[in-house]
């Protein structure tokens, strides 16, 4: 009942601020907002566990910068760009060997 309620709720949401009820282009794209915002809060890509409150901060991470670059006018195409390269160094950072390994592969000889 609970699942069905919140579904609802998000559904109402979605429409209102697509001021649409067309299901067929919507949230289309949102996926990786979603994985980023799942793996910034800490939730393990490899499986494992995360928590809600984790994700919860992961997402609000997301909603400001997506925020902060429509604000500064940056171009859609470049937001999905660097929250790529967030995404990237948050799964860096969570595996094993850490964000130094990352830079150390990315370092000029």
């Amino acid at each position: 009942m609970i699942s069905g309620f919140l579904s609802a709720f998000a559904g109402l949401m979605l429409v209102a601020r697509m001021q649409s009820g067309e299901a067929v282009r919507t949230g289309v794209g949102w996926e990786l907002d979603a994985i980023a915002a799942a793996a910034i809060g800490g939730v393990s890509l490899m499986g494992g566990t995360g928590t809600v409150l984790g994700t919860l901060c992961g997402t609000l991470i997301i909603g400001m910068m997506a925020n902060a670059f429509n604000l500064m006018g940056v171009n859609p195409y470049w937001q999905r760009i660097v929250i790529g390269i967030v995404l990237a160094i948050a799964v860096a950072t969570y595996s094993r060997g850490g964000i130094r390994r990352l830079l150390h592969r990315f370092r000029p000889a």
